[in-house]
């Protein structure tokens, strides 16, 4: 069925309203963070075309951002490499084994999922307090590493039970071990859902804010997010600077998607037509 020009034109037009709309509060945040500083009444001169690359040096020193995202990345690099592998172990063995309780057992994991993390924040830093882990980087991990194996169970499983049985049985006939089928026949397999899942987890780990905000007090534990809270408080009669820590902070998960978005988009879609 062929497309006429005037409903291809039509598309268009509909996808970069649509895309302008997803992409203006973001410009708006860089303009700002460029332009001249609001609460010192304004710089004169500037560099290129009046920009204003200083307020993201003024940002970053003022602000102890080097710091922060130090933090942030110990915390997500640790949650997503742990998550990962645990992920893949669980929905590998909830997605191609059969044994007693494992219906049950995924459930639980689907629990983990609906529950959400301010249900269960309070008893937790409760918890986290009687063993002595409040404040410390364990405080931090732990919850969200949880919490990220639950949906990487859920996601990793799906792919799995997908997975075509014909090349386990092939690679079973050839002598394979469950470890070596899971490694190097169906990882490499389901590296889009695994970059996808990588992505998904760094994003929301990177974002977290309600964790770090209860669980740790010391400022040497602050993530990138929690700063810039403290930072917009610093600043509330200014917000060319507090523009320019948001994109400082932004910029990780940018830079992260912009290297995978290929397999990133090829995960989201995958399994959307199967032959």
């Amino acid at each position: 069925m062929r497309v006429s020009r005037g409903e291809r034109a039509a598309n268009y037009v509909i996808l970069a309203a649509f895309a302008l709309f997803a992409v203006w509060p973001v410009l708006t945040v860089l303009v700002a963070a460029l332009g001249p500083d609001d609460a010192a009444g304004g710089t004169v001169g500037g560099g290129v075309l009046g920009l204003h690359p200083e307020n993201f040096v003024t940002a970053w020193n003022e602000g102890r951002f080097g710091s922060y995202l130090r933090t942030s990345l110990l915390v997500s690099g640790t949650v997503v490499v742990v998550s990962v592998v645990f992920s893949l172990l669980s929905g590998y063995a909830l997605g191609t084994m059969r044994f007693r309780g494992s219906t049950v057992l995924f459930y639980l994991f689907l629990v983990g999922i609906m529950m959400p993390s301010e249900a269960v924040l309070v008893p937790l830093y409760y918890d986290l307090r009687a063993l002595g882990l409040t404040d410390t980087i364990w405080a931090l991990l732990l919850p969200q590493i949880a919490q990220s194996v639950a949906f990487g169970t859920f996601w990793m499983r799906a792919w799995f039970r997908s997975a075509s049985p014909a090349i386990v049985e092939a690679a079973r006939l050839d002598g394979a071990s469950t470890w070596r089928i899971l490694w190097q026949v169906l990882v490499p397999l389901a590296r889009p859902a695994v970059v996808t899942l990588t992505v998904l987890t760094f994003m929301w780990t990177w974002n977290e804010f309600l964790v770090p905000l209860v669980m740790v007090v010391s400022e040497s534990l602050r993530t990138a997010p929690l700063g810039l809270a403290f930072f917009q408080g610093q600043y509330t009669q200014g917000f060319t600077l507090l523009a320019a820590g948001a994109c400082i902070v932004a910029t990780p998960v940018v830079v992260l998607y912009l290297f995978l978005q290929r397999h990133f988009i090829a995960g989201m879609l995958e399994g959307a037509v199967r032959e």
